[in-house]
């Protein structure tokens, strides 16, 4: 395993949407992320899937129905409801500037008084080729940790607060509940000191300001 390099952070996820009031006004009342979530206009066309899903990782089923009810409120449209499964609990979401989201939790049931408390902040990509995607970004000094193969990959990140992984295209829209299809801009970009660049797939990264 590769040693992720000092500079090699996520510190946040930008959102390209048509009204950032709007968005911003909806993610501090659904998710309360702070920093790690921005907004900033944009009007780049984009149709379909946009080829990337935001995860939030939980504690426990209460805090998943919490987060979704907060979301829905405030406008958001369920992809999938929230419901047990083999692996644990969760929900998929679509914001209303389109991006899609999934709040999940490993546990099937409640351990702990409800709270709205946010493990992990996972981005995840959905790309073409998994393997060589993985070998882009460990040569800009992520680490890979959690790998199976050719389907998924997250990074070691342990300096961020914001994790990334893998995932065959596909894979990530059937799982999020969405065709596969889509074009144009991916609608966001993510800072840090990874660099600044396009990935093969399109994503950007930028050098977060000082």
């Amino acid at each position: 395993m590769n040693n992720i390099t000092a500079a090699a952070t996520i510190d946040s996820v930008v959102l390209e949407v048509s009204d950032p009031t709007a968005a911003t006004a909806f993610y501090e009342a659904a998710f309360g992320l702070g920093d790690r979530l921005r907004v900033r206009a944009s009007d780049a066309p984009t149709t379909g899937f946009r080829g990337f899903v935001l995860s939030l990782v939980v504690a426990q089923p209460s805090t998943v129905d919490s987060l979704v009810g907060t979301a829905v409120a405030g406008g958001a449209t369920v992809i999938k409801p929230a419901k047990k499964s083999f692996w644990g609990y969760g929900a998929v979401l679509q914001a209303p500037d389109g991006t899609l989201w999934k709040i999940a939790t490993s546990a099937k049931r409640d351990t702990a008084p409800a709270n709205r408390e946010i493990d992990s902040f996972v981005v995840l990509l959905g790309v073409e080729n998994v393997k060589n995607t993985k070998q882009f970004y460990v040569d800009h000094g992520l680490a890979a940790g959690k790998s199976f193969g050719s389907k998924y990959v997250e990074f070691d990140t342990p300096s961020s607060t914001i994790k990334l992984a893998l995932y065959g295209r596909r894979a990530a829209a059937k799982d999020a509940g969405v065709p596969a299809e889509g074009s144009g801009s991916h609608r966001v970009v993510l800072t840090g000191g990874v660099g600044a660049f396009a990935d093969p797939d399109g994503f950007e990264w930028e050098i977060t300001p000082a």
